[in-house]
């Protein structure tokens, strides 16, 4: 980043996958027991980050569903549309004038996280974004068998540091070949790699590498956002983190009900949802 400091005033969501543009207007219910749509719980997340302004990327004629999703936290949404589905590097692309040359925290809107920390997920991350002074994406330890749903990181982790990785290799949905021979990383389980969580702390550069590759694309084609990060990788320091936490994929299979069950569990009426849980699986046998 060089001179300039990394003060992360800005998000932005992606919100504009055909597949995924309702998830995140689903109502869920928080680890306080207040009902709230997965939008807001992810906007609260980077607000107490210390985010005051939120680029929001979302297909033509979504803008008022996400606006009443967005609950208090409306005023705070500028809304980029993507006009055309050509990727996740695309509709990042979409917020290059709102970033404005600033260091960024971006996150997918149908991700939730749920920090066993103090500290929340993009707090973690903005912090080790902020002391590096460099670009930092989250990411987890990822059994093998879940590959062709992720991106990918190899590297090693830095000395005198306990999750903390310089990135070497990004690879998105690497096969188990590509993986065991790119992307190994020391230290970690067998058969265990380091995949993206949907959450980064990223630098300007990151828009100039994806113009380079929106310019250089077919018509149409899509752009990818691992592609840019490996070359980020290349071009800058560029730091995985470890969160200490739990990421919920709405889009998954049962991820509603599973990021739901989470939340409930690490909130403050947990014996009660336990006891309900074990009497529905009495019921079940």
């Amino acid at each position: 980043m060089g001179h300039l400091p990394m003060l992360i005033k800005k998000a932005v969501i992606t919100a504009a996958h055909p597949d995924q543009r309702t998830l995140p207007l689903q109502t869920l219910v928080d680890r306080d027991g207040v009902k709230k749509s997965a939008l807001q719980i992810v906007i609260e997340e980077v607000v107490k980050a210390g985010v005051e302004q939120i680029g929001l990327v979302i297909c033509p004629g979504d803008q008022a569903a996400y606006l009443e999703a967005a609950g208090g936290h409306a005023g705070r949404l500028v809304f980029l549309e993507q006009h055309e589905p050509r990727g996740y590097g695309h509709a990042v692309y979409c917020a290059e004038t709102f970033i404005g040359g600033e260091p960024f925290l971006l996150l997918v809107s149908d991700h939730l996280y749920d920090s066993t920390e103090v500290k929340n997920c993009a707090e973690q991350l903005i912090e080790t974004a902020v002391a590096a002074k460099c670009p930092v994406s989250g990411v987890q330890s990822t059994h093998e068998s879940k590959l062709p749903y992720f991106g990918a990181v190899g590297g090693h982790l830095l000395q005198g540091q306990q999750r903390l990785y310089l990135i070497e290799n990004v690879i998105e949905k690497p096969t188990p070949t590509e993986a065991e021979q790119r992307l190994i990383v020391p230290g970690l389980r067998a058969g265990h790699y380091l995949c993206f969580s949907g959450m980064h702390v990223l630098t300007p550069k990151i828009m100039e590498i994806l113009g380079n590759l929106i310019s250089k694309a077919e018509p149409g084609g899509k752009i990818q956002l691992s592609a840019a990060l490996g070359e980020l990788s290349a071009k800058e320091q560029y730091l995985a983190l470890e969160m200490q936490g739990h990421r919920y994929d709405l889009d998954a299979k049962y991820g509603l009900l599973i990021a739901q069950l989470g939340l409930a569990l690490a909130g403050k009426e947990r014996g009660e949802v336990l006891a309900q849980l074990v009497e529905l699986l009495a019921r079940s046998r």
